[in-house]
């Protein structure tokens, strides 16, 4: 049974809403960490992902799954963190095929520096869309 119009309108503007917000979020966020810490939104991320880790390590393809970019996207961004020393990788010793990545006390150190511009530049933002009719309920929701 097909949904009715306004089902369809409600559920296609819930989408713009979330796409409007996460853009403003990301925007703000990519500006605040590339020019306050040298990191990209995603680069962010993948330290953060790692960061809630035990042992700060993960497998490649469960950091893929949860920083939600395909494993060739993921595996290039390791390697640029790799390649500042922020990270680094190595086999899994109860599966040789297994690679992990871990953040490296370099990585540890900048995530620490970015994570209170991160949550401020987030906090800021989620204020700001709470004064905006069209955002103010999905603001709400994320930060209560």
């Amino acid at each position: 049974m097909p949904l009715p119009d306004d089902a369809v309108e409600a559920r296609a503007q819930g989408w713009r809403t979330l796409a409007a917000l996460h853009a403003r979020i990301e925007d703000r966020l990519e500006k605040a960490l590339q020019k306050e810490h040298g990191l990209s939104v995603s680069e962010y991320t993948v330290l953060d992902v790692l960061g809630r880790q035990d042992g700060w390590h993960m497998r490649m393809q469960q950091l893929s799954r949860a920083v939600v970019l395909s494993q060739s996207a993921t595996t290039r961004l390791v390697t640029r963190l790799e390649n500042r020393d922020l990270l680094r990788r190595y086999l899994c010793e109860d599966d040789r095929r297994g690679i992990y990545s871990e953040v490296t006390p370099e990585g540890r150190a900048l995530l620490a520096q970015a994570g209170p511009t991160h949550d401020a530049v987030l906090k800021e933002v989620l204020a700001e869309a709470a004064e905006l009719p069209e955002l103010a309920p999905l603001a709400a929701v994320i930060a209560p």
